[in-house]
Order: C-alpha cells, then sequence, then structure tokens
C-alpha cells in the first residue's frame, strides 16, 4: 500500500468513525429523552411540566455527553503524547536499534527481510518518528485525536436527538403525545439502527430490534413510574 492510499485509508476510517459515533450519540438522545419526557407526561398533562423536563433532560445530556468526551479523548491525545516522545528519545539515544526494530515490523507484515530493510531504511530517511508513529504506534503525528471537536460532535448528536421527542411530546393535543411520540421514537430508533449497522457491517435486522427494543422498553419502564407517581 503506498503512503498516499495509506492516508486515503486512515481518512475514510476516521470519517467511518466518526459518523458512527455521531448516531450513537443520536440514539442516546432519543432514548433518554424519550424515556424521560414520556414518563413525566405518564404524570401529568401539564405542557410546560413536559417541556421544562425535557429542555433540562436535553441540557443536561448533552452537556455531560460532551464533558465525558472530552475527558475521555483528552487522556487518549495525552496518552498520544507520551508515546511519541517516548518514541522521540528513543529515535535520538538508539537510531540502529530503532532502525532495527522498524525492519522487524515491517517484515513481520509480510516483506522480506531485504525489502523490509530497505523499506525501513527509506522511511526513516524520510521521516523517522513518523514511520515509528505509524508502523509502530498507529498514531500519525499531524492527526491527533481532538478533545474539543469530539465534545462539540456528541453535544450536537445527542442534541439533535433528543428533540424528536421533545417535540413529538410537546406539540401534539395531551390525548395524542404519547402515542405520537412513541412512533417517532420507534421509527427514529429504526433509522439509527439501520445506520449503524451498515456502517459496522453488522446484520441489520438484529441492530435494528435492539435498538427499537431498548427504547421501547425504557419508554414502557418510565411511562408506566410516571403514571404510578401522578395517580399518588
Amino acid at each position: 500500500m503506498t503512503e498516499s492510499a495509506g492516508a486515503r485509508s486512515a481518512e475514510i476510517s476516521t470519517r467511518l468513525n466518526w459518523l458512527r459515533a455521531g448516531v450513537l450519540g443520536a440514539n442516546d438522545g432519543i432514548i433518554s429523552t424519550a424515556g424521560l419526557v414520556v414518563g413525566v407526561a405518564g404524570a401529568t398533562t401539564s405542557r410546560a411540566a413536559i417541556l421544562t423536563a425535557g429542555v433540562a433532560g436535553l441540557l443536561a445530556g448533552a452537556l455531560s455527553m460532551a464533558a465525558g468526551e472530552y475527558v475521555s479523548v483528552s487522556s487518549q491525545r495525552d496518552s498520544e503524547r507520551a508515546a511519541l516522545a517516548v518514541e522521540r528519545r528513543e529515535l535520538a539515544d538508539e537510531p540502529e536499534e530503532e532502525l532495527a526494530e522498524l525492519t522487524d515490523m515491517l517484515a513481520a507484515r509480510g516483506l522480506s527481510r531485504e525489502l523490509a530493510r530497505e523499506a525501513a531504511e527509506q522511511l526513516t530517511a524520510r521521516d523517522a518518528l513518523r514511520a515509528h508513529a505509524q508502523v509502530e504506534l498507529g498514531i500519525n503525528p499531524d492527526e491527533l485525536v481532538n478533545p474539543w471537536h469530539a465534545a462539540l460532535a456528541s453535544l450536537l448528536s445527542f442534541t439533535v436527538g433528543a428533540l424528536l421527542p421533545l417535540l413529538a411530546i410537546v406539540l401534539p393535543q395531551p390525548s395524542a403525545r404519547v402515542p405520537v411520540t412513541v412512533a417517532a421514537v420507534l421509527a427514529a430508533l429504526t433509522l439509527c439502527g439501520l445506520v449503524s449497522a451498515r456502517l459496522g457491517g453488522a446484520p441489520a435486522a438484529r441492530a435494528v430490534l435492539r435498538n427499537v427494543a431498548g427504547g421501547a422498553v425504557a419508554m414502557a419502564v418510565t411511562y408506566a413510574v410516571g403514571t404510578w407517581i401522578g395517580g399518588t
């Protein structure tokens, strides 16, 4: 594989990972907010109360997702930087040993010993740190993960997903709120399941069933609890 082909492959993989994370974030927003507003709707018919609970749940969930993603990706970036620092120090202190190590790794990927040595020498002459980072660590030094991007993506995807059940519960008349919300949520979860299955190369029917079943159970439980609390 040429360097440009490898870069394109890595770029496509990164985009798919971000898209998959966006779908999962929207899925979380749909299920958590749907469970919340359906539960409140089981306890009261007050549109103001349902809207207040839904907006609060949307904001809390989105900010929580963003903060969690920021912390997680920051830790990953710190680990990548630490690994690159170690590699940079080893290249400065033990260049021959590092060249031999790169040769061994390339040979382990199917190259002949002679070709692996030649490739290792050429990669080292071009950019030793980049070569070791990509082959040994699986890191592109120019494209370290960005915690702010991850946090923003999580916040936006969760918000988009949460808006669907929130609008579905507050716009209809009281008698139609829960049925409309359940129908809209199950349709959205079906779509999310299909997209996530396609991105992950998994069977679509199984992914959709898991998604829809999880959302249905969440809404059923919270509605039952809300109805019980409202009745007492």
